[in-house]
């Protein structure tokens, strides 16, 4: 996997808004400040303010603007303003073959997941992290989300460790880490930006899901072969789960573990990555050992 350059203290980052449309223009002001606190530079996307209906713009304005990030050497990371749904109605036309020969950061989470894959098959590493639309967060919430988007984009080392849960899988693994948005994970099955799990960690979250939803979309994954030759899975937050009726009548966790379980491999449940104010960078395509013990689960960045 090749690593896009760190960032250093002049540089510049491109906020764009490759998919659903902004609600809060501030949040993307508050957060280019942000980043230029810690030094660089931030230029905003022509139609990052643009309105199409559900998305940030039409598809070409989304395309164009992305695709110009991509080109320009000047940018040396993209941050995605946020996600919501959309990234997959452009992904399929831009050219990455500019971008390929002088890689840069792509940054966020969601419906970004899109992007994270797809980049994956194409070798380069991602950034699975906070994005402006989390300035909205009150500011003591997200300070974690910051402090490790900023370690991350500037090359510093990163080890996590979590409280242990009672439905953690004990182990210990090793591999590249992939993954994303379960819905996107499942919705790409089958198209080029759908990643092969063999040997890979995978880390998967969700938000706004029925139970008997995310079991069906576990199951569609698992009838693929996503989670047979895993090295491990790292669950992240499960966020705002909806109340099925009639009641489901298992946790989520037990979704998950009826299903992975019998694959031997190591499981930690609640990682803060995803759709809360706690949300860890993690950087796709890295490889990362995870060690699920007694009392706390650890995952440690070897690259």
């Amino acid at each position: 996997m090749k690593t896009p350059h760190y960032l250093k203290k002049g540089d510049t980052i491109a906020i764009l808004a490759p998919a659903g449309v902004l609600k809060n223009n501030t949040a993307i002001y508050e957060a280019k400040s942000l980043a230029e606190s810690w030094g660089l530079h931030v230029t905003l996307g022509a139609a990052v303010f643009n309105k199409d209906g559900h998305f940030a713009g039409t598809d070409l304005e989304r395309l164009r603007d992305f695709q110009w990030a991509l080109d320009n050497s000047t940018i040396k990371a993209i941050w995605c303003a946020r996600g919501g749904y959309g990234s997959v109605r452009i992904v399929g036309d831009l050219d990455f073959s500019t971008f390929l020969q002088n890689p840069k950061w792509v940054i966020g989470y969601s419906d970004i997941t899109v992007f994270h894959n797809h980049l994956h098959n194409l070798g380069m590493k991602t950034l699975h992290a906070m994005m402006p639309v989390n300035m909205e967060f009150p500011e003591e919430s997200r300070k974690e989300s910051v402090f490790s988007l900023q370690k991350a984009l500037f090359g510093k080392n990163i080890v996590y460790e979590i409280p242990f849960s009672k439905d953690n899988l004990k182990g210990m693994a090793k591999g590249v880490l992939v993954g994303g948005n379960l819905t996107l994970l499942e919705n790409l099955i089958g198209t080029p930006s759908e990643i092969n799990t063999e040997g890979k960690l995978l880390f998967i979250e969700e938000i706004g899901e029925y139970k008997y939803h995310l079991d069906r979309l576990l199951r569609a994954l698992d009838r693929s072969g996503f989670f047979k030759n895993c090295k491990g899975l790292l669950v992240g937050d499960l966020s705002k789960i909806k109340t099925n009726n009639p009641v489901f009548g298992k946790s989520v966790e037990t979704i998950i573990l009826d299903i992975v379980s019998k694959y031997n491999f190591p499981v930690a449940f609640h990682f803060p990555a995803g759709h809360e104010p706690k949300n860890w960078a993690l950087v796709l395509g890295s490889t990362v050992e995870l060690t699920v013990a007694e009392e706390s689960a650890t995952l440690r960045f070897l690259e």
